[in-house]
């Protein structure tokens, strides 16, 4: 028989979130649940830091966790770097710290207080001494995506027409309207994050499990047999069948 494989959407910071959904897990699929989450574990939620420490400590302890890169997650490290990087893929007025992207929110978990006439300069140097290495080691760490024999893991999507081994970073972490296009059936049942919905959809080549927890929504985590799948909640499993 497979055994179940738990994927969980994106956190964005919502560690209560993160508690409660850690919680379902294990109470559907015991302490050695295989888990995939798909990235995004910071940014616009008010506690970056915590969601980061209880990832970390779960791996530390021997979970069978797997961890996916997100944009936000990269953004980051892309930030964090000795001169900061930004992100090209974003409109010319955003940045990392800006309120629509959340990474003042981050900043903020680690106690690292500024206003928008502040120097990125002593902000970037603040966060440098504050943000524990173990975080930025962390997201470095983290892979762009995961497979079994009939699924496919990662943040945003895939290239359709691409092989999945040739698929690229960028589009694995940034993907949207080429990817949501696609109807037509991909090597394997593509399961993400990334663009937020009302509620997880199955849209029969692809399962999209960000329910917008970045903006304060209830997050989602899903349970996948083989390719049939169902939405945990606190009164046990709901089946998530294709669209139509």
């Amino acid at each position: 028989m497979t055994k179940p494989i738990y994927a969980v959407g994106d956190i964005h910071g919502q560690m209560g979130e993160l508690t409660r959904v850690l919680g379902l897990i294990e109470a559907d699929g015991g302490p050695d649940a295989s888990v995939v989450f798909v990235g995004d574990y910071i940014d616009r939620g008010a506690d970056s830091r915590g969601v980061l420490d209880t990832l970390i400590a779960g791996r530390d302890s021997g979970r069978d966790w797997t961890f996916l890169l997100g944009n936000h997650d990269r953004m980051f490290d892309w930030w964090m770097q000795d001169y900061p990087r930004q992100e090209a893929y974003l409109p010319v007025e955003l940045y990392w710290l800006h309120p629509r992207l959340g990474g003042d929110t981050t900043l903020e978990s680690y106690g690292i207080e500024f206003t928008v006439k502040s120097r990125q300069t002593e902000v970037h140097a603040e966060a440098l001494k504050t943000v524990p290495q173990a975080h930025m080691d962390f997201i470095k760490q983290c892979k762009l995506s995961h497979e079994t024999d009939e699924l496919f893991f990662c943040h945003a999507g895939i290239r359709p027409g691409v092989p999945l081994d040739q698929q690229t970073e960028h589009d694995l972490i940034w993907i949207r309207q080429e990817f949501h296009d696609a109807t037509t059936p991909h090597p394997k049942l593509i399961v993400h994050g990334h663009t937020p919905v009302d509620e997880a959809t199955h849209y029969g080549n692809r399962v999209n499990l960000d329910t917008g927890a970045g903006y304060g929504k209830p997050m989602t985590v899903a349970v996948f047999e083989g390719r049939d799948c169902w939405t945990l909640t606190d009164k046990g499993r709901v089946p998530l069948k294709p669209q139509g």
